[in-house]
């Protein structure tokens, strides 16, 4: 089992949801965006959602590419079954309104396929209400982006792939 690429990124969770896609394949599919709502990660082959429990602690995103399938950690929260397509190699990660937190180059175009697994969700979102609560008794705006920053226990969504296949060919570039 041999780890041949790795990126981490932290993105906010605008809305309680991260993307990751094709750089050249940016499709919303509100079904799989509805899908994340009950398992945590959903996607449509070209996009993936991320959904967390909260709007605004930054999660950490990790994009693993290794040269075999992986069983997820024994001590993840969940995690399930995922495919993403990339034709450009490029993988986005990107936050709803801040646009994108960064880009993965992968080692080749292809469809991908793995687990994604989690940690951290629960624990974040109650830190979360914590603090809401915490500052509505005792308001300090001034301290609400540090509070944030602090955030005791990290939350992590880990995309463990594997190259499974080629590209399905574009219609558009078939010629006649």
């Amino acid at each position: 089992m041999a780890l041949l690429a790795e990126y981490t990124v932290t993105a906010e969770p605008d809305r309680c949801l991260v993307e990751v896609y094709d750089a050249d394949a940016y499709l919303q599919d509100s079904a799989a965006l509805e899908a994340s709502r009950e398992q945590v990660v959903a996607g449509n082959g070209y996009h993936l959602y991320l959904h967390s429990l909260q709007p605004v602690i930054g999660v950490d995103v990790i994009i693993r590419i290794w040269d075999e399938p992986q069983t997820p950690p024994a001590h993840c929260e969940g995690s399930t079954s995922v495919t993403i397509e990339s034709a450009t190699a490029c993988l986005v990660v990107n936050q709803l309104t801040f646009g994108p937190a960064g880009t993965m180059d992968l080692p080749r175009p292809g469809v991908y396929e793995g687990t994604a697994w989690w940690t951290g969700r629960h624990a974040t979102r109650d830190y979360y209400d914590r603090t809401l609560a915490e500052l509505a008794e005792h308001p300090d705006p001034d301290a609400l982006e540090d509070v944030w920053r602090n955030n005791p226990t990290s939350e992590s969504y880990v995309l463990d792939l594997h190259y499974a296949r080629e590209a399905t060919p574009d219609d558009e570039d078939d010629v006649l």
